[in-house]
C-alpha cells in the first residue's frame, strides 16, 4: 500500500517538474516576443523619425486640423502641395503656397509629397485654412 504512494509522489514529483520546465519555457518564449516587439517598434519609431527630416524645397502636404470634414468621404484633411521654405529647430517649418503668404507649421503636421497625382482626398487648396500663428 505505502509503495503505490511513494509512486504517486514520484509521478506528481516529476509532472511538476515537467510543468515547471514548460512554464519555463513559456517564460523564455514571452520574452524573446517582446524583444522582437520592442527591437520592431524601435524601428518602425526610427523610421518615422526619419521621414519627418525636412529640407528646404521639400515637396509636403499639410494635416489640417481645423478642417471640418463635410459630406463625409470627399474631404480628407490633407491640404497641399506645399513647399518647405525654411525648417527652424524644434521641428517647426515654414511652408509657402502659390499663390498665398508663408506660414509656420508644427512638423508633425506635414509629410513628403513625393509628386505624381494629389491623391484625389487631398483638398488642393488652402482658403479654408485660418492662419497659423
Amino acid at each position: 500500500m505505502g509503495f503505490k504512494n511513494v509512486n504517486d509522489i514520484k509521478t506528481a514529483g516529476d509532472h511538476r517538474k515537467l510543468q515547471l520546465n514548460e512554464l519555463n519555457e513559456l517564460r523564455d518564449q514571452a520574452y524573446e516576443n517582446s524583444l522582437i516587439y520592442k527591437e520592431k517598434t524601435k524601428k518602425l519609431h526610427d523610421s518615422k523619425i526619419k521621414n519627418r527630416i525636412f529640407n528646404v524645397g521639400d515637396q509636403v502636404l499639410l494635416f489640417n486640423s481645423r478642417l471640418k470634414i463635410f459630406s463625409g468621404k470627399l474631404k480628407t484633411r490633407w491640404s497641399g502641395p506645399f513647399t518647405i521654405a525654411q525648417v527652424f529647430p524644434y521641428g517647426t517649418v515654414e511652408l509657402s503656397q502659390p499663390d498665398g503668404p508663408n506660414f509656420k507649421v508644427n512638423g508633425h503636421r506635414v509629410k513628403h509629397y513625393f509628386g505624381g497625382d494629389i491623391p484625389p482626398k487631398v483638398v488642393p487648396d488652402l482658403h479654408t485654412l485660418p492662419k497659423d500663428n
